[in-house]
């Protein structure tokens, strides 16, 4: 598998997340979500698709002022694959740390709603596809870069204590190749939509 730079996400990662040591308090917001991906699949393999799995996500957020925010997403799945006609042909897994710009909308009371854009870069691990005849699949890259669109709203329950709703859209897409001898057969968009549920704490 081939291994694209990656300073584009990194630097991006270290401007949002670079912060003085003087920050005010409850500049910064750490969440723990219940996130379902559903994957908005197509292949130029007939038939290929990801099946949709639950995990656990945490993020963090830094407020720079009372509307504009950075968020860093971590979280990791394992997704099954299946072919028409054949049946689940495996599983991979992938981590998709994505960083989003944030727009926070803080005129509504303890409703807080926002909006997001931003960047992913998927690592892929754990392939374990094969096809009926024996014949072993892989992912060309370890790694796809995209982008995110993201939305959601913070609902403040006590001071620090928030319920947080999320929806993102990740751009994923990666090349399948026969293992033994690296060709390609061809494409796989995952691009899933992830949805969240969970609680918030700023400090």
């Amino acid at each position: 598998m081939k291994k694209p730079a990656l300073r584009p996400l990194v630097a991006a990662m270290l401007v949002a997340l670079s912060v003085p040591v003087t920050a005010e308090a409850q500049n910064w917001m750490a969440r723990v979500r219940a996130i379902g991906i559903y994957p908005d699949v197509s292949s130029s393999i007939n038939g290929l698709d990801v099946k949709e799995q639950w995990a656990p996500e945490l993020d963090f957020t830094y407020f720079f002022n009372k509307n504009l925010a950075a968020e860093l997403i971590l979280g990791t799945a394992r997704h099954t694959v299946s072919l028409d006609g054949v049946g689940d042909i495996g599983k991979v897994s992938h981590l998709p740390p994505t960083l989003t710009l944030q727009y926070h909308f803080t005129s509504l009371g303890a409703a807080k709603p926002y909006v997001g854009g931003g960047l992913t870069l998927t690592y892929f691990y754990d392939v374990g596809l094969q096809l009926p005849n024996g014949t072993k699949l892989d992912l060309a890259d370890d790694w796809s870069f995209g982008g995110a669109l993201q939305a959601g709203l913070d609902y403040q329950l006590q001071k620090n204590l928030y319920l947080n709703f999320d929806v993102k859209y990740i751009w994923i897409k990666n090349d399948v190749t026969v293992q033994a001898t690296g060709t390609t057969i061809g494409d796989l968009k995952i691009n899933p939509w992830v949805f969240g549920v969970g609680v918030g704490w700023r400090f």
